[in-house]
């Protein structure tokens, strides 16, 4: 996955904590890799919260929703890298997974809309629906359930880069 980038704008500086990388062929063998992944990377980085366990939960249910909208991608070929970094209350989560060109450009939309103003009332609408969960919805639940900033940067190949920051240990239900 390379070295972590920072905010060139002087943003705060995420220690790295762990990283896991898989092909992506062995990750969408099965649904589960979602769950096993989410919480294995939940517990490692949990321990030192305030509140542990509420932390894993947290984070492992969020992290969870976005490994797979990645579960769901059309690109065969590839490694699917995960990496999660902090900043005082804040986890960083980078996932890097192979897309073809109109799932980056869902992304960057999907992405776009989330940080509109209009975003909560898109995701109470649509949860009250009778719709399953779109792509599109997990990333509107991230932002407002979790507080959550989205963004998508470039990243090799035919792949794209999330890049999600929770800030799990302020956050109050």
């Amino acid at each position: 996955m390379g070295p972590v980038h920072h905010d060139l704008a002087g943003g705060p500086a995420f220690e790295p904590m762990i990283q896991i990388d898989m092909e992506i062929k062995a990750f969408v063998s099965a649904w589960r890799h979602c769950d096993y992944v989410s919480t294995y990377m939940a517990r490692m980085i949990s321990q030192n919260r305030s509140d542990s366990v509420r932390h894993s939960s947290l984070f492992s249910s969020a992290f969870n929703e976005l490994l797979e909208v990645a579960f769901r991608t059309r690109h065969a070929d590839g490694e699917l890298a995960c990496r999660v970094s902090r900043h005082g209350a804040t986890d960083r989560i980078e996932l890097i997974f192979p897309c073809v060109p109109e799932e980056r450009r869902f992304y960057e939309e999907a992405v776009s809309q989330v940080a509109g103003i209009e975003a909560r009332e898109r995701y109470l609408n649509s949860v009250s629906g009778d719709l399953a969960p779109s792509r599109e919805i997990v990333l509107l639940e991230l932002a407002v359930d979790y507080n959550a900033t989205l963004r998508v940067e470039d990243a090799d190949g035919d792949a794209i880069k999330l890049v999600v920051d929770l800030p799990l240990e302020g956050l109050r239900n």
